[in-house]
């Protein structure tokens, strides 16, 4: 076990697994690139699940629904100051989709968020700028739907400024970055129940 893991090995096997399984199913050549590039990482950085690895990192997001798929959850990022989906870090953790709900549930106090499938919804690969002694590097995240109740009580984490639902047309009046515009519109409808 690597140093400062609980119930990981610390080892990228399984998030390479997960990666590689979506670039061959990815929904576009930019998704399709972005996975290559990731995979391309992790291969030349076999600690890319720490923090500790200088040039990037995996983290894990969750892109949380409601139950109608016309809202989802973000919070006002503290430190990068603008709107996000929930994520983080994976600190050791091989399973990225536990990292996702973890963070889903640190940042937001929901304590019933869910995975809609284990099977990566979108990758991302974005630059965090240097902040005091951390410099700047990469973020590589692989995202999960989630789904939560939009009634269910919140809480604000440290990591945050606020956290609010939003309809999915709103979002880009918040960040109209396409990381998470693309996110909005991939999006599936409600299944029938």
């Amino acid at each position: 076990m690597s140093s400062g893991a609980d119930a990981s090995t610390g080892s990228p096997a399984a998030a390479r697994a997960l990666i590689a399984a979506y670039a061959d199913r990815a929904p576009s050549a930019e998704q399709a690139e972005t996975a290559r590039r990731m995979l391309a990482f992790i291969d030349a950085h076999p600690d890319c699940l720490w923090r500790t690895c200088r040039d990037g990192h995996l983290t894990g997001s969750a892109w949380v629904v409601d139950p109608a798929r016309r809202r989802t959850l973000l919070t006002h990022h503290r430190k990068l100051g603008k709107w996000l989906q929930l994520g983080g870090h994976a600190d050791g953790e091989e399973d990225l989709a536990a990292v996702a709900l973890r963070e889903a549930r640190e940042e937001s106090g929901l304590a019933d968020v869910r995975l809609v499938t284990p099977e990566i919804f979108d990758l991302d690969a974005h630059g965090i700028p240097a902040r005091g002694q951390e410099p700047a590097h990469i973020h590589f995240d692989v995202r999960f739907l989630c789904e939560a109740s939009a009634d269910a009580p919140l809480a604000v984490s440290d990591e945050s400024h606020a956290l609010a639902w939003l309809d999915l047309d709103a979002v880009s009046r918040l960040n109209p970055e396409e990381s998470l515009l693309r996110m909005v519109r991939r999006t599936p409808p409600a299944a029938s129940r």
